[in-house]
C-alpha cells in the first residue's frame, strides 16, 4: 500500500471512529464529556501515525461530520471548540523542549477555549453572555482538572506508542 493510501484509510478510519464516539456521547449525557475526551484520542492516533496533516484531517471530517449528523449538538461543539483540535495543538507545543513554556502554552490554549465554550454555551442557553460569579470558581477549578486532564492523556498517548502503535503494519 503506498504512503498516500495509508494516510488517506488511516485519515479515514480514526475519522470515522471519532464520529461514533461523539454519537454515543450525544446520546449518553452522563457519560458526554469523557467520551468526547475519547473521540480526541483518535485525532492523536493519526498525528502519531501520519503526521499533523492527517490529524488536522481527522479533527475537520469528524467534527464536520458530527455538527451535521448528531441530533444533538452539545458532543461536537466540545470536540469542536477543544478536544478535536488539542492533539494537534499538544504534539506542536511538546516539540519545544522547555516544559515552563510548553505548560504556558498549554493553559493559554485550554484557558481561551473555555473562555469560547463559556461564553457559546451561556448565549445559547441563557440568552446573554456575561460573566458570573461561576467563573471565579471555574477558571480556576477547570485549570486543574485540565493539567490532570493533560497529564492522563499524555500517559494513554505513551502507551499507544509503546504498545499499539509498534504493532502496526510499516
Amino acid at each position: 500500500m503506498s504512503k498516500k493510501t495509508r494516510v488517506i484509510t488511516l485519515s479515514a478510519l480514526f475519522s470515522a471512529l471519532a464520529v461514533i464516539s461523539l454519537s454515543i456521547a450525544s446520546v449518553w449525557p452522563t457519560g458526554q464529556l469523557g467520551l468526547v475526551a475519547v473521540s480526541s484520542l483518535f485525532t492523536a492516533a493519526a498525528v502519531i501515525e501520519a503526521g499533523i496533516a492527517p490529524g488536522i484531517y481527522v479533527f475537520i471530517v469528524s467534527s464536520a461530520l458530527g455538527m451535521l449528523i448528531l441530533p444533538n449538538k452539545a458532543a461536537p461543539l466540545l470536540y469542536l471548540l477543544f478536544f478535536g483540535y488539542y492533539p494537534v495543538i499538544k504534539s506542536l507545543i511538546e516539540r519545544n523542549a522547555n516544559k515552563l513554556i510548553q505548560w504556558a502554552l498549554k493553559l493559554l490554549v485550554f484557558n481561551a477555549a473555555l473562555t469560547a465554550i463559556w461564553f457559546l454555551f451561556r448565549e445559547l442557553i441563557i440568552g446573554f453572555a456575561t460573566i458570573t460569579p461561576g467563573a471565579a470558581i471555574l477558571y480556576p477549578g477547570g485549570n486543574i482538572v485540565f493539567v490532570l486532564f493533560d497529564y492522563g492523556y499524555s500517559k494513554v498517548v505513551w502507551f499507544y506508542i509503546n504498545r499499539v502503535s509498534k504493532f502496526r503494519a510499516r
